[in-house]
């Protein structure tokens, strides 16, 4: 799967000051990843916020990134949950024609074992073709996903394609690099951990900070699947402050004060997410403008 190596971003979904989808937002966004060289598009991902969105806005949502993209890079679409019934039926109604590839959750809230994973995951699969990238986010799902379960599935189930890993737990990250089948893909879910992963191994990252500053993140991810490690380190140490701010206050507030100081989006989100605090944002501004990336 050349064709989600580098840089993926995860998309956030532009609100206005009343609260609705901003469309027209949506598309800039979109245009401004192509311009700006990302290498593939993740839509409805968590930093999409779809929890708080309507079926009606998923799907318009959905159309105008496909649209406004018009095939010029690959797409990737965030299907998952705990009701696996439920995840199933979603996949089936969905065209996943325009989408390279599923990015799926490993179930939150109700904590599944590690067996209730895998046969979640088996469960998924039998109703697609289509490859899938399972997604370990244990500060999200409340459940970790272990190196075991996700060996067994990349080795018992040819569509399961990659891992998004947002563990958190480097020495994890290795393991899976270590003991992976040579085509299963280990992409990072971290931002400050994607260069080291990608230096080990890994096939890049999925970001949030690289939709706002994807120039610079693109760069270092470039960069690192070269083993220029010096190199792609000095642009990491220049990202690491605003890429711990960005979070300090939840996501996607933070990366949506870059993208409103860059007159691409605004910085609303929906509730019972707020926007970032005045002092935070004003932090986050003066960040991004002492960057100075060659």
């Amino acid at each position: 799967m050349k064709e989600l190596t580098g840089t993926g971003v995860a998309l956030v979904t532009p609100f206005n000051e009343k609260g609705d989808v901003d469309y027209p937002a949506l598309e800039k966004l979109v245009n401004f990843q192509i311009d700006n060289k990302i290498d593939y598009l993740v839509i409805l991902g968590t930093t999409g916020e779809p929890a708080t969105l309507s079926n009606n806005e998923k799907e318009k949502v959905i159309q105008t990134i496909i649209t406004t993209n018009n095939n010029r890079l690959p797409l990737v679409i965030g299907i998952g949950g705990n009701n696996t019934k439920q995840v199933i039926e979603t996949i089936k109604n969905t065209d996943l024609t325009p989408f390279t590839a599923i990015l799926s959750v490993s179930p939150y809230y109700n904590k599944p074992t590690q067996e209730g994973i895998y046969q979640h995951f088996k469960a998924i699969l039998k109703t697609t073709d289509k490859p899938i990238i399972l997604y370990n986010v244990p500060h999200r799902t409340g459940q970790n996903v272990t190196t075991e379960t996700i060996l067994r599935l990349a080795k018992d189930c040819d569509n399961i394609i990659a891992v998004k890993d947002a563990a958190g737990d480097i020495n994890q990250t290795f393991s899976l690099l270590k003991n992976k089948p040579e085509n299963f893909m280990v992409i990072s879910g971290e931002d400050g951990l994607g260069l080291t992963s990608v230096l080990a191994g890994g096939s890049g990252i999925i970001s949030v900070i690289g939709q706002a500053m994807p120039k610079e993140f693109t760069k270092m991810v470039n960069l690192g699947l070269q083993n220029k490690a010096k190199e792609a380190y000095k642009i990491q140490f220049q990202l690491a402050n605003l890429t711990s701010l960005i979070f300090k206050e939840g996501n996607p507030a933070g990366v949506k004060c870059i993208l409103k100081h860059k007159n691409i989006t605004g910085k609303m989100v929906r509730l019972p997410l707020v926007p970032a605090s005045k002092e935070l944002e004003l932090a986050i501004v003066e960040k991004v403008e002492k960057i100075k990336i060659v």
